[in-house]
């Protein structure tokens, strides 16, 4: 018999609240038609955004969740986990005798990695923790790799359904934001993947300092998976099959610093010999030294020989898809420099509208505030609906690596949207009410007048104080009846919208350039329009 229907409920209700989680996690990072609303519970039950964010409550309901049944944090609450485990089942169902074994505890490697996320973190170098941080780096793959691939099939079916006459569906823009953050993203994937096919749950118990951090805990939770050495008859099978590395059925130990409390192993076991109960007493050292001795004739897959069947599997996709990647980016190089080099055979003439200081988004407070709470997870680049967010390369410096900041290519911010403060977890977006949104001041308006087809071309234009929303652009008169852009740069909020606007190449003629800490814009006066009468028409 496969282990016993108590302990086969436990792994099923484990996969079931996996799966759940997992594909609304992942839903919500992808679902562009605003289907789950902006207000969800999912990452800000994550460990490091709610720490971040100062959410001490859910700190420490994780913690004594942790405390009393182990590590199901890893096993069912994180999207990473579970990634993970989905490409190990495949692994198993691709090679029915894939093995695993027991491999000791690296803990220089494990406690290493932590605590250089902790000093980068405190020495506001956000974005180097971010990148191991599981939750961020899901967050990135899905934003990056699995939201374009999403889009993708979305109108695929659009294509179908519309030629049918039904529009249920409908086409949408697929870009990649930022090629930096989508090569990262990409790697990130490629390396998740490949220890995950290969050597299961190793990311989570050697990389992940979040792992790490709860493993401490988890060696003192209350529930716990316990080897009965009287029913046991060192078939080792338990061992093989468990994807933690974890069990050493040679000693009948467990390392419940890297246990996942996944319960696959209650199911591997046909004596019934695993149980998930309440701690118990460990046994004395003479009674598990004889029960092991019974065990010597029972070959014992050694973390040498699962070594050498990992390094028997090639791994030449990695390598293919680094290779491949690298190119591609060294190829967009001279593209972008050529682009820049043909603009200035043409701008002799014009002022380059380069801005100095980055626009980070609406309620960050400042860049330093920013900088230190944001892990680069880009749930709000992929939730903005106007497509204004996007991650930095070195706008804000080195240490605000992928992290989002304002970008008026595609767009300009809505001036009654609050999106990205709504759905931030980590804190680094303060929510605003649509009233403060309305003062909140990002960066302030500049004209360059040279730039300006009024005065280039001397035809009119005005688009620029059409899409102000507060008046900071106004036109006033020129020459020949033509009229010109004035700005008011203590009532402009930088929403971008005259900048997203403006028709000058190869510079713009107006542009917001940013606030490192965001002001409070003097209120405006609307103008009073007058009714025109018009007793007949003009003809």
């Amino acid at each position: 018999m496969k282990g016993n229907s108590k302990h086969s409920k436990l792994r099923m209700l484990r996969i079931a609240v996996s799966v759940v989680l997992f594909s609304l996690i992942t839903f919500y990072f992808l679902d562009f038609a605003e289907i789950t609303g902006h207000n969800s519970w999912l990452e800000r039950v994550q460990l490091v955004p709610a720490l971040l964010s100062g959410s001490m409550v859910i700190v420490l309901a994780l913690l004594v969740l942790t405390l009393l049944f182990g590590r199901v944090y890893y096993s069912s609450i994180c999207p990473m986990g579970v990634f993970q485990d989905l490409f190990n089942w495949m692994a198993r169902k691709m090679n029915k005798k894939k093995k695993y074994g027991y491999r000791p505890e690296r803990k220089w490697l494990r406690w290493g990695i932590l605590a250089v996320a902790v000093i980068a973190w405190f020495a506001d170098f956000t974005f180097l923790a971010g990148l191991v941080e599981p939750y961020s780096a899901y967050g990135r793959m899905a934003a990056n790799v699995f939201s374009p691939v999403y889009m993708a099939l979305n109108n695929l079916l659009a294509w179908v359904f519309n030629s049918f006459g039904n529009y249920t569906f409908y086409f949408v823009d697929i870009s990649i934001r930022a090629v930096a953050s989508f090569v990262v993203a990409l790697l990130t994937l490629a390396i998740v993947v490949h220890f995950a096919f290969h050597w299961g749950r190793t990311y989570c118990n050697t990389i992940c300092p979040v792992g790490t951090f709860l493993g401490f805990f988890s060696r003192f939770s209350w529930f716990k998976l316990h080897i009965d050495t009287d029913k046991c008859n060192n078939c080792g099978l338990r061992g093989l099959k468990c994807k933690g590395y974890c069990i050493d059925t040679k000693n009948h130990k467990i390392d419940y610093s890297r246990c996942i409390t996944c319960f696959d192993c209650l199911d591997n076991c046909h004596k019934g010999a695993m149980t998930y109960g309440l701690r118990k007493k460990a046994l004395p050292a003479e009674a598990v030294s004889a029960k092991t001795e019974i065990s010597e004739e029972t070959p014992e897959v050694t973390p040498k020989s699962v070594v050498q069947q990992q390094v028997a599997t090639p791994a030449d996709d990695s390598r293919r898809r680094f290779i491949l990647t690298s190119v591609a980016t060294a190829a967009a190089i001279p593209v972008a420099l050529a682009g820049k080099q043909t603009a200035s055979l043409f701008a002799d003439d014009f002022k380059p509208s380069e801005r100095m200081v980055p626009l980070s988004p609406p309620g960050s407070v400042s860049h330093s505030h920013f900088l230190k709470h944001c892990t680069s997870c880009h749930l709000c680049v992929t939730k903005c609906p106007s497509h204004v967010l996007k991650p930095a390369l070195l706008e804000y410096g080195l240490e605000g690596f992928m992290q989002p900041m304002m970008d008026f290519e595609k767009g300009f911010c809505n001036f009654d949207c609050t999106v990205c403060g709504d759905v931030c977890p980590n804190g680094a977006i303060k929510p605003l009410t649509v009233e403060q949104k309305h003062k909140t001041q990002m960066g302030r308006v500049v004209f360059i007048q040279q730039n300006c087809i009024v005065e280039r071309d001397h035809t009119s234009c005005g688009a620029c104080s059409e899409h102000c929303p507060t008046q900071a652009v106004a036109m006033v008169t020129y020459k020949d009846g033509l009229t010109i852009p004035k700005v008011d740069p203590e009532i402009c909020v930088g929403c971008g919208g005259c900048e997203y606007v403006c028709p000058a190449k190869p510079y713009k003629a107006i542009y917001i350039e940013g606030n490192a800490v965001q002001q409070e814009a003097k209120p405006f006066v609307e103008e009073k329009k007058e009714d025109v009468v018009i007793d007949d028409f003009g003809f």
